[in-house]
């Protein structure tokens, strides 16, 4: 996988985004355009705690975990057969806690105001996605052999690859240091979102969904 928005291009992702589209009751472009912006966002937070030793290791325990080994990426369609299961659901408010800590709300309420679904569905649809995002993570992790900080480190910048130092850097920090008051955020999402389609990359493909 070259990078983590190529999962939504898979089979796989296809039906992640059918499954958490029913799950909350959204229309399935709209729940695609929320998961390509909050899926890079949650990695990056995920590379901003694994830059401390104990943040590393903390995620390094939680991928090589059984729990996160990927095995749940098997098994989508029973996952989202009859609605997901309240422990899934509840794997994934403990991993946003732990990823995003106080921000929460913040990127919560950013990726409302670009996507036009109300904050609790968006709360649901990450409550869903981040232990998918595990899944692939450990998945990853297993097959890369990373048992390490720094293996780490190579496999979460790998699969942001394509997000560059530039504009869409600017953008999944300023969501991740917003304090609320959303100016920033659009002032930066406008300018990555808006921007040229035809552009490479992260900000490319969110500028081709959002740079309507």
């Amino acid at each position: 996988m070259s990078g983590i928005l190529d999962l939504l291009n898979s089979d796989m992702g296809k039906a992640l985004i059918s499954g958490v589209s029913n799950q909350t009751n959204q229309p399935q472009n709209k729940t695609q355009d929320v998961l390509t912006m909050a899926l890079p966002v949650l990695m990056q937070a995920m590379k901003r705690n694994a830059s401390t030793p104990q943040g590393a290791e903390g995620l390094l325990n939680a991928i090589n975990s059984s729990k996160h080994d990927g095995g749940i990426l098997n098994s989508l369609g029973g996952l989202f057969s009859g609605g997901v299961d309240a422990k899934v659901m509840d794997d994934g408010s403990k991993i946003l806690g732990h990823v995003l800590g106080g921000k929460q709300q913040h990127v919560e309420n950013a990726l409302s105001q670009k996507s036009g679904i109300d904050a609790s569905s968006i709360s649901q649809i990450l409550k869903v996605a981040a232990p998918i995002l595990m899944g692939v993570l450990g998945n990853q992790a297993k097959q890369q052999k990373v048992d390490s900080p720094s293996g780490l480190e190579g496999l979460l910048g790998g699969l942001l690859q394509g997000n560059s130092a530039g504009q869409e850097q600017s953008f999944l920090e300023s969501i991740l240091d917003a304090d609320g008051d959303g100016s920033v955020i659009d002032d930066v999402a406008g300018m990555v979102l808006g921007g040229d389609k035809k552009k490479g990359g992260l900000g490319g493909m969110l500028g081709g969904l959002f740079g309507k």
